[in-house]
């Protein structure tokens, strides 16, 4: 038998617009919050340091802790949980071990990044990806392609990539980059969080992996915390 089956992961992912939600009040413990609403093994966060200055991160490191919450440590900042504003975050109670984390640099314009780490849980080897995708077409297919370069860099394994791909069209862009070897979990628009129309927020997972639920979650708090929606996915490994 399989040591990957019966194994079950709950990632989300959520651009949380720096913890200021529709009030425009900076309110990190209503992110936390609904982190807690989706209880997954490993978030997957967006816009996570505040923009200017020392862009230090949106939610208070002690606040996470006491959430249950750590972020993989990619050492950008000394008061930063990410890189460019894309964080992983893990729950303390999974039996998780972090093997090996990079941070990914991508072709563009103006400041964009990725984060990719390689996860122990419960004996079996998980790669996951956070990104943060250019407003442009053509440098968001650029991206993708430098982040599928540099997974083919690492030795195989099941890989989840999510994040704000900014891309409005259903099947166009920069989705067909990702069509040969990843499928993209199913969710309802998550942006805008007051009308959502886009599917600007996705996750994609590897072969390895079957796809059992995946969703948007529109919850009270979720719609007041951020301008985007989180989206979320159960995978299996096969």
């Amino acid at each position: 038998m399989s040591s990957y089956q019966h194994l079950v992961i709950k990632i989300c992912s959520y651009n949380i617009h720096k913890a200021v939600g529709l009030d425009r009040l900076r309110r990190p413990d209503r992110i936390i919050d609904v982190v807690r609403e989706m209880n997954p093994h490993i978030a997957i966060l967006q816009e996570a340091d505040r923009r200017f200055r020392d862009r230090a991160t949106a939610i208070p490191l002690n606040n996470l802790h006491e959430a249950g919450y750590d972020p993989v440590p990619f050492e950008t900042r000394p008061d930063s949980i990410g890189w460019h504003g894309n964080a992983i975050l893990i729950n303390a109670d999974a039996r998780t071990h972090i093997r090996h984390h990079q941070l990914v640099p991508l072709p563009t314009l103006e400041p964009r990044g990725a984060v990719m780490a390689e996860l122990e849980i419960n004996g079996v080897m998980l790669r996951i990806v956070g990104m943060h995708l250019d407003l442009s077409g053509l440098w968001r297919r650029r991206q993708v392609r430098a982040i599928l370069k540099a997974i083919a860099a690492r030795r195989e394994m099941p890989t989840i990539m999510a994040g704000d791909l900014n891309e409005w069209a259903p099947h166009g862009g920069c989705l067909p980059e990702l069509a040969h070897n990843f499928r993209i979990a199913h969710s309802m628009p998550s942006f805008h969080s007051r009308r959502p129309v886009a599917r600007l927020d996705r996750i994609m997972v590897s072969e390895e992996l079957r796809l059992i639920a995946s969703g948007t979650h529109a919850s009270s708090k979720a719609k007041r915390a951020s301008d985007h929606l989180p989206v979320w996915a159960e995978v299996e490994f096969r």
